[in-house]
């Protein structure tokens, strides 16, 4: 089971950037999908980015991250990032990394999750 462990949340106003990471630790492959999800309160879990570390790198993004979000891993210090620029009001959320066999949209797909960071942008 992989273990994952997010950090880098915060406040920041709109138009600001943060960067969150994912640690992650526990497995001796590589995860063949690596995804940072997001819930805000009262709303479903969504997915904002997803990565193939062992498959090119190839990335894909929610329309409404796109542009201004960037996911990356590190292989070698084993880390998930998400670089966010121009921060808006309604990117405020929990984010969450987790890994699966594949990018699925559907996070009950997903085996293993982080507790998540929060991020709040305020106007």
């Amino acid at each position: 089971q992989v273990q994952l462990v997010e950090s880098g949340g915060g406040s920041v106003q709109a138009g600001g950037s943060l960067r969150l990471s994912c640690a992650a630790s526990g497995y001796t492959e590589t995860p063949v999908c690596m995804a940072w999800f997001r819930q805000d309160s009262g709303t479903a879990r969504e997915k904002v980015a997803s990565i193939y570390p062992t498959y090119g790198g190839r990335t894909w993004y929610a329309y409404s991250v796109r542009g201004r979000f960037t996911i990356s891993f590190d292989n070698a210090k084993r880390t998930l990032f998400l670089q966010m620029n121009t921060l808006k009001p309604e990117d405020t959320a929990m984010y969450y990394c987790a890994t699966a066999g594949s990018c699925y949209d559907n996070p009950t797909l997903y085996k293993s999750w982080g507790q998540g960071t929060q991020v709040s942008v305020s106007s």
